[in-house]
């Protein structure tokens, strides 16, 4: 615990110096705000093909999968001058199942502000970032991303800086050493400091993110914290018909096998709004791989062992957003841990034919970013529809349908034929009433 004894103490000076100036601030004429919400969404699936499923002899079975999940949320919030808090309990199952899938505090936060635009907050939190491509809620996963951390900021005059630090562990091994493994989140340390930049008078944004994340390698009686760092930034360019945006992200440091990391991602996306009823997007995703000989057919021997690691990680953000709606190419593994990268190359057009009613269209063409020296780079081909209808601002109804047209390249990089052409069709039901708002 020594070790991060000069992260902890800088942290809870700042937020007691923040419950100080909070408490001086208050008044007995503050008007106090609470809000108790529910949160419902419904979600049914129809999918054939794209996560196969190893019977206990290694053979796959047929990969088809039809069920209907549920996500209830039931979140508190009470605001005044210089407080806010908030916690919300969330509970997931399936359909039919004879119990609760998962059930547990989402979130549960207290933020203190203080003048001249500081703020602290303690607690279990969602995070959001810039385009939401390496901190995000991942809202579209029923269970979500939620972390516990210390958070400390500034705002104001077109200036955002917030410092994240975090030190998790399992209630295991509380009274028996630092090691952690199988938590909320993967990691057993992580520091980020995030600074945003609104230029005055211009429509152009900037960010700038560096993260240094540390994670348990070795065993409860010889553990060890292996550092890795990513560092990176996102730009916006938004007049009022066009807007472009970019990121770029490097990442550094060490796995938990003691390998080096060098990898990175580079992306763009430029977006025309002629009008409020519709607006084209089209873009490309680069994500870099892992050198690779060559691809190893089903039933040989061989296992690839990497010095250097070039395979990007998509870290804590929301992806389900990027790469296509079926999550293809970053929740499920390839061979032998091979990570070849993504290359993505996309348009979409969006469409407002009536108020209450969006359509959007998309097509994606996927390839490997690293050199397969017995296949083509091509993945395959992916084209989306979705529609979404509000019936007011509390209840609204989507639904959509993927259809891939995978390759040889995709079949063997999967080893599983059932991975060519993939079918998917959703249906998701959200409504989120306010229950009780009152003022004092």
């Amino acid at each position: 615990m020594g070790q991060y004894k000069n992260l902890i103490k800088p942290g809870c000076l700042a937020l007691l110096l923040m419950i100080c100036a909070g408490g001086r601030a208050q008044t007995d004429s503050c008007k106090n705000k609470l809000t108790v919400g529910l949160k419902f969404m419904t979600h049914g699936e129809m999918r054939a093909g794209g996560l196969p499923v190893a019977n206990d002899d290694d053979t796959f079975v047929d990969d088809h999968s039809n069920f209907i999940m549920s996500r209830t949320r039931v979140q508190i919030e009470y605001e005044r001058a210089a407080l806010e808090a908030k916690a919300v309990g969330q509970n997931l199952a399936v359909w039919g199942s004879s119990g609760n899938m998962d059930f547990n505090l989402y979130e549960a936060w207290v933020k203190l502000k203080a003048p001249f635009g500081l703020f602290g907050q303690a607690g279990r939190m969602q995070l959001s970032y810039d385009d939401e491509r390496i901190l995000g809620p991942n809202d579209w996963a029923m269970s979500a991303y939620s972390h516990d951390l210390l958070r400390l900021g500034y705002e104001g005059y077109g200036h955002k800086i917030h410092a994240l630090l975090a030190y998790n562990q399992n209630a295991d091994y509380v009274d028996r050493g630092t090691y952690y493994v199988d938590g909320a989140q993967p990691y057993k340390t992580m520091q980020t400091l995030w600074y945003h930049y609104d230029v005055p008078k211009i429509p152009f944004s900037a960010s700038l993110l560096f993260m240094n994340i540390g994670m348990q390698a070795g065993i409860p009686e010889d553990s060890h914290t292996i550092f890795q760092q990513l560092i990176g930034t996102y730009m916006n360019f938004h007049p009022k018909y066009f807007e472009l945006e970019g990121s770029y992200y490097r990442q550094m440091g060490k796995t938990e096998f003691a390998s080096k990391i060098e990898a990175w991602t580079g992306n763009v996306k430029a977006t025309v709004k002629p009008t409020d009823k519709y607006n084209v997007e089209i873009g490309f995703d680069y994500l870099s791989g892992d050198n690779y000989v060559a691809v190893i057919y089903p039933g040989t021997i061989g296992m690839p062992h990497h010095d250097v690691y070039r395979g990007f990680s998509l870290v804590y953000g929301s992806h389900h957003k990027f790469f296509g709606v079926m999550d293809y190419f970053y929740q499920s593994a390839y061979i032998n841990g091979f990570t070849p990268g993504l290359q993505n190359a996309f348009v979409r057009f969006n469409c407002t034919p009536i108020t209450p009613l969006t359509f959007n269209v998309a097509y994606h063409y996927m390839a490997v970013a690293t050199t397969l020296h017995n296949l083509d780079k091509t993945l395959g081909h992916d084209i989306e529809l979705e529609a979404q209808y509000t019936f007011n601002k509390d209840i609204s109804l989507s639904a959509g349908y993927s259809y891939m047209y995978g390759t040889e390249t995709m079949e063997r990089l999967k080893q599983y034929n059932g991975n060519k052409h993939v079918n998917w069709a959703w249906l998701s039901l959200h409504i989120s009433p306010d229950l009780f708002k009152t003022k004092w």
